[in-house]
């Protein structure tokens, strides 16, 4: 076993999985006290870091693509202070720390660890039921249904619908972007038969965010429906398995155009030519047509 206490957190390895616990120090942040302790797979890992500093370093542990629905709900824009896969080093402990990622670096190696993605959620994402106030309302979740409420600083276009409770059947996807520079962020669900028009300030589906210490609670909120919609790696995994029907019905040639057809929807997501809403959409017709 290895272990490494900090003010910022304790960090212990215990041969297949790594307990991460969030310290009790006033600068720790609310989402990663919220979060609480985190259990990790020895096979959710893709890799460790310790980086050195003049006065402090940082532990970094790299998990495998798909692994974390908290990860994948924020798109790893989570800050550093938030981020509950970082933890802040004092320099009399640089020994300790390269000791520790020697230890999980040795049991990667010894376990045979793939650093691919993978097909399916390792972790459970945040405990039930989750709820934050932060920017113009509060979002909660019971692990069923979503609740948005507002408050008094809610734009009176998006109030007056009053508060609005959304089946998770009826989630197609989560949108999370912390505010950046003077770009407010959001917190946005993509509702079946709902598309998105408005920005999230007048969005009845969306919590937007003013770039305050408690938004990136919301993100906890997002990390608990993620975990309960289809993985992403599903629609993929039925791309790649190229059904025997379909080489029979087209020759070939016409799965090879809707492979390409999905990677410009990719294309076009990335850059922002279409919501996250109207590409699911579009996915889901090209994978139909597998």
């Amino acid at each position: 076993m290895a272990e490494i206490i900090q003010k910022d957190g304790t960090w212990t390895f215990e041969g297949d999985a790594l307990r991460l616990t969030p310290g009790r120090d006033k600068n720790v942040s609310p989402l990663r006290r919220e979060l609480g302790e985190l259990v990790v797979p020895l096979g959710a890992l893709a890799g460790i870091s310790f980086e050195q500093g003049r006065k402090s370093g940082r532990l970094r542990l790299r998990l495998r693509d798909g692994t974390d629905p908290l990860t994948q709900a924020t798109g790893g824009r989570l800050a550093e202070p938030n981020d509950p896969y970082q933890l802040a080093v004092e320099s009399d402990r640089y020994g300790v720390a390269e000791y520790f990622a020697d230890e999980v670096r040795n049991a990667l190696l010894l376990d045979g660890v793939s650093p691919d993605p993978v097909a399916e959620y390792l972790l459970p994402g945040p405990a039930l039921p989750v709820s934050a106030s932060a920017g113009d309302g509060t979002a909660g979740f019971d692990g069923e249904r979503l609740r948005l409420e507002w408050n008094w600083k809610t734009e009176d276009a998006k109030a007056a619908g009053g508060p609005r409770t959304i089946p998770l059947a009826d989630v197609l996807g989560v949108e999370w972007q912390p505010a950046a520079g003077l770009e407010n962020g959001h917190l946005r669900f993509l509702v079946r038969g709902a598309p998105v028009t408005a920005p999230p300030k007048y969005d009845p589906n969306a919590v937007e965010l003013w770039g305050f210490k408690k938004d990136p609670l919301m993100a906890l909120v997002a990390a608990a429906v993620q975990a309960r919609l289809p993985h992403p790696a599903a629609a993929e995994q039925e791309v790649r398995q190229d059904p025997p029907v379909l080489r029979k019905a087209d020759g070939g040639d016409g799965h090879d155009a809707l492979l390409r057809r999905l990677r410009e929807l990719g294309d076009l997501h990335r850059d922002g030519i279409l919501t996250a809403e109207e590409f699911a959409l579009a996915k889901q017709a090209v994978l139909k047509r597998l």
